[in-house]
């Protein structure tokens, strides 16, 4: 498995990523504080510590960066917390953010309604009345 970025822990710990992010970090903190059954061997390194920290300064990259070391560490120890963690990290990597060029231009005529420029935009809605009030 690959490891995965600060970047991304970053992105999801600070809300960044909005919903979809937030549900991941759920996702995320509830796998690491998940322990072992009866029987299992207990972890040496379960990465909840790590998790708190970065939750409690969520732009610190160091951090993030202890975070993702810890969970690699506990991958490789426990075969079941890397099955869960790769298949975590698999629906993760469509909220890394930062790669690829983004290049936005308008040009000629006039434009009537709604103009977004940007990147990695979410949870967007055109011509949505809202919830109706009585």
């Amino acid at each position: 498995m690959d490891s995965i970025s600060a970047d991304l822990l970053v992105t999801m710990a600070t809300g960044a990523a909005g919903e979809a992010g937030r549900q991941l970090w759920a996702a995320l903190s509830g796998l690491v504080r998940r322990r072992p059954a009866e029987g299992e061997a207990p972890e040496q390194a379960t990465g909840e510590a790590e998790l708190v920290s970065l939750a409690e300064a969520p732009h610190d990259v160091a951090r993030a960066r202890a975070l993702s070391e810890v969970l690699g560490v506990r991958a490789e120890q426990d075969p079941w917390f890397l099955a869960e963690l790769t298949r975590w990290h698999e629906r993760a990597r469509g909220l890394e953010t930062g790669q690829g060029d983004t290049s936005n231009t308008i040009s000629g005529g006039t434009q009537h309604g709604p103009v977004l420029q940007g990147r990695d935009f979410s949870g967007i809605t055109f011509n949505d009345p809202g919830p109706r009030c009585r």
